[in-house]
């Protein structure tokens, strides 16, 4: 499978979907452009029933550097960049919405910088497979902007409220060991075993049942918004719709045969 646009790349590796990044020039900056092909990719992939997970990776250098400035154009009034429908930031929002409500497990393996734009890529999915020299950081503050891609609401939830303020006031850039102490970071591992190491995991989850995984992404999105008695509810709802899959089936009989379970995603 290719992609619509060279800026990003999909290759199926059995069960997972992989997509790269591919401006090394400029650091994997996004623009307007790359965030539609993002887009438009992640469209093809969600309906897969046979797909376990997504990897998102960038280059050598850089996952992303962040936000293509020359994209961020003034408006008449100069009272600050575009806002409204299909300006940058309004589509940089729409495509990280739907990156972090992809419904299977999103697994980013970073190298190198992850800074503003790029970190909100980081805050949308699931997993962190980072390299002992990556850098983390918000950014906007260096520049004179605020985040607009969600970082003020996701960061927060992600490492805390005094660590995101820390980032965010500062725009300092951060390692992947502190991350990981922050709870951004699933792991560290050399900067050469990241990519091995983000296949590895993917091959884990590709084991799993697709429809099993669809299910639980779907409850951890939801629940996070609810109360606990809501939440609760949801679970069980979920559950009895769960028993009637094929997969759960399938898992119950392997269990009893003391075989490998074989999933389809039904």
């Amino acid at each position: 499978m290719t992609s619509h646009d060279t800026t990003i790349i999909c290759e199926r590796r059995g069960k997972t979907a992989w997509l790269r990044l591919n401006k090394p020039k400029s650091l994997n900056a996004l623009t307007i452009q790359m965030i539609d092909a993002f887009e438009r990719t992640l469209a093809e992939l969600e309906n897969d029933k046979t797909l376990c997970s997504v990897v998102v990776a960038g280059t050598e250098r850089a996952f992303s550097a962040g936000a293509d400035l020359k994209e961020l154009q003034l408006r008449a009034d100069g009272a600050g960049y575009e806002s409204g429908p299909h300006s940058f930031v309004d589509r940089l929002n729409t495509f990280l919405r739907r990156l972090e409500e992809f419904p299977l497990p999103v697994i980013a393996a970073v190298r190198g910088w992850a800074m503003a734009g790029g970190l909100e890529i980081v805050l949308a999915c699931d997993l962190v497979i980072a390299g002992e020299s990556a850098r983390f950081g918000d950014a906007h503050a260096n520049f004179g902007l605020l985040p607009g891609g969600g970082s003020s609401v996701r960061l927060p939830r992600k490492v805390g409220p005094m660590r995101a303020r820390e980032m965010m006031f500062t725009g300092d850039s951060y390692t992947s060991s502190e991350m990981k102490l922050a709870g951004l970071v699933t792991a560290v591992v050399n900067d050469s075993a990241v990519e091995d190491e983000a296949g590895k995991f993917a091959g884990r989850l590709a084991l799993r049942s697709p429809a099993g995984l669809r299910r639980m992404k779907s409850l951890l999105l939801q629940t996070s918004e609810e109360t606990k008695a809501a939440g609760l509810r949801m679970e069980q709802s979920e559950w009895a719709l769960h028993a009637m899959s094929n997969d759960m089936r399938e898992g119950i009989s392997a269990f009893r045969e003391k075989r490998t379970p074989q999933f389809t995603g039904t």
